[in-house]
């Protein structure tokens, strides 16, 4: 399946748009889990409710499950895919909704789930939810025998116009650790087939290769956190990355 995903607010909002009928021929209300009400909209006000108690403005957590043209998938099977798309996330036992939508005879799901640990008042933190996702992904394809698009299989061949440098920032926006960073720059480097392609990637995931104080070849990370990017926000310390040998013909900007 391929599965797409969007952190959001104003659930009166989303719950009007996955009941309405207008762009689809049956809509299904499958699942309520884990709220005081079991009718959406009321659902979703009360996850806005609770949300107002904390900082957090994205607090709701939407995916779409879109199966092959061909397949016919059961509500089971959609239940499946949740199940390990919040295992995966460390969203199990958060209040969930499921909604099936059904034009031309092809079905697809919604899932949304609060963010919010009612207990602690905090948001669940969705590090590199898109990457998760994508590995979710593939393993449906895979299980299900389906043919698993090029964009899926190599993120060389996907349409630029469906994966944008802000997706790659959002994966990013909680921070990585060492590992992850150093793995992120290997992984750029061994898929570069010059120092201006490797340069390039780096770009598309929000990093700026920079001339070091110390050493040849730093990475800037120019994400922010926030309503506003702050001074230290649009220039957080610079990541030394791999050796510099490595980057001949680099020419840094900075």
């Amino acid at each position: 399946m391929i599965i797409k995903a969007k952190e959001r607010g104003d659930g009166a909002q989303l719950a009007r748009y996955l009941l309405t009928m207008r762009d689809n021929d049956h809509v299904e209300l499958h699942e309520v889990r884990g709220f005081v009400s079991d009718d959406l909209r009321s659902a979703f006000l009360e996850a806005d409710a609770i949300a107002a108690g904390t900082r957090c403005q994205n607090h709701l957590f939407s995916i779409s499950l879109n199966p092959p043209q061909a397949a016919n998938i059961s509500a089971e099977e959609f239940e499946s895919a949740a199940n390990e798309v919040e295992r995966k996330l460390g969203l199990e036992n958060q209040p969930r909704a499921i909604v099936f939508h059904e034009k031309d005879g092809r079905r697809h799901a919604h899932v949304v789930w609060s963010r919010i640990d009612a207990e602690r008042m905090r948001a669940i933190n969705l590090s590199h939810y898109k990457l998760h996702l994508r590995d979710v992904s593939r393993e449906l394809f895979r299980v299900h025998g389906w043919e698993m698009p090029k964009g899926l299989r190599d993120w060389r061949e996907r349409d630029p116009q469906t994966f944008t440098r802000e997706e790659w920032q959002q994966a990013r926006r909680a921070g990585l650790d060492p590992k992850q960073l150093k793995a992120l720059f290997q992984e750029c480097w061994s898929r570069s087939d010059s120092g201006a392609s490797f340069s390039q990637a780096l770009k598309e995931r929000g990093f700026t290769l920079a001339r070091g104080d110390r050493r040849g070849v730093v990475a800037i990370d120019r994400v922010f956190r926030g309503d506003a990017p702050t001074d230290s926000d649009l220039m957080r310390p610079r990541v030394p990355i791999l050796s510099a040998h490595r980057f001949r013909g680099i020419r840094p900007p900075l």
